[in-house]
């Protein structure tokens, strides 16, 4: 039961829990190798759900947004993370090398199209690969959007959601100098990438409880500790992404190509109290919920 509302968690109200009917490591040529697993009805209606971070890995909960009598659910860890190898690399890890894995996926598994599901980082994933090609895929179902703008890193990062959880943002930027404060994307990179492990997990360990304590309701701002190995793979890779304002090669750049796919059905779910990923009016992008 949620605390907060008395009522049930949103966990409960999915489908019940499945196994994959199919694994397997696929080489993508360049040095990684991706985890892939299908689920469901292997005849059903293809669909590829995105996971988040960019870090977080996929998830036996993933599996069941969907029917698994109507639905081929496929699900992978994107490169560096998860189950796939090598762990935490950011070599030839871009946001455009997720898409053409995409596309190395649904090519292998021998799918003309599919839908595309996903949340936070995993609707930017799924909006951008769309992008890329319009004609594959048939719907778009999203939450929790993210359309990967400096507003929206600043609002995070910069201080704006941390005026709603002071203490949980006093303990993100407690070890980092004040005079590096005005960047602290860049001053986590600095020790996320600095080659000497103990330091790499300890600001892990700090990047990933700061998202951690709103990531939920029930966190009430409470990050807790997370495990060494995962939030270094986490707060690297997603450091990395976020560095980069995600590889595009303009701000706004998911706004401005929104006629590509103006032709797809879409479906966004978001949350009231999202303070990670909050409405995109609230950071000033007003129209982009309307256009998708």
């Amino acid at each position: 039961m949620d605390k907060f509302s008395g009522q049930k968690s949103a966990a409960q109200y999915l489908y019940a829990p499945i196994d994959p009917f199919a694994h397997q490591m696929l080489d993508t040529g360049d040095g990684h190798k991706l985890y892939v697993e299908q689920c469901g009805n292997p005849d059903g209606i293809p669909v590829v759900v995105l996971h988040g971070g960019p870090g977080g890995g996929s998830s036996p909960m993933m599996r069941r947004y969907f029917d698994p009598e109507k639905f081929h659910v496929v699900l992978f860890d994107q490169r560096g993370c998860g189950r796939s190898n090598p762990k935490a690399s950011v070599k030839n890890n871009t946001t455009w090398h997720l898409v053409n894995d995409m596309e190395l996926i649904r090519k292998t598994l021998d799918l003309d199209s599919w839908a595309v599901f996903g949340g936070s980082w995993g609707a930017t994933l799924a909006l951008i690969y769309a992008q890329a090609h319009p004609n594959l895929v048939t719907q778009l179902i999203l939450r929790g959007v993210f359309l990967m703008t400096k507003r929206e890193l600043e609002w995070f990062y910069g201080g704006g959601a941390g005026q709603f959880w002071p203490d949980a943002w006093s303990k993100f930027t407690e070890n980092i100098p004040t005079d590096e404060h005005s960047d602290l994307i860049a001053a986590y990179n600095r020790r996320l990438f600095c080659g000497d492990l103990r330091t790499e997990m300890q600001f892990g360990r700090s990047w990933a409880t700061w998202e951690n304590a709103l990531a939920s309701m029930t966190s009430n701002g409470q990050g807790g500790t997370a495990h060494s190995d995962y939030a270094r793979t986490f707060s690297r890779l997603e450091n990395h992404y976020f560095i980069n304002n995600g590889f595009l090669d303009i701000d706004g750049q998911i706004i401005t190509q929104m006629d590509k796919i103006s032709h797809i059905p879409g479906f966004i779910v978001q949350g009231r109290y999202d303070m990670i990923c909050p409405p995109p009016k609230c950071v000033g992008l007003g129209k982009s919920l309307a256009q998708i």
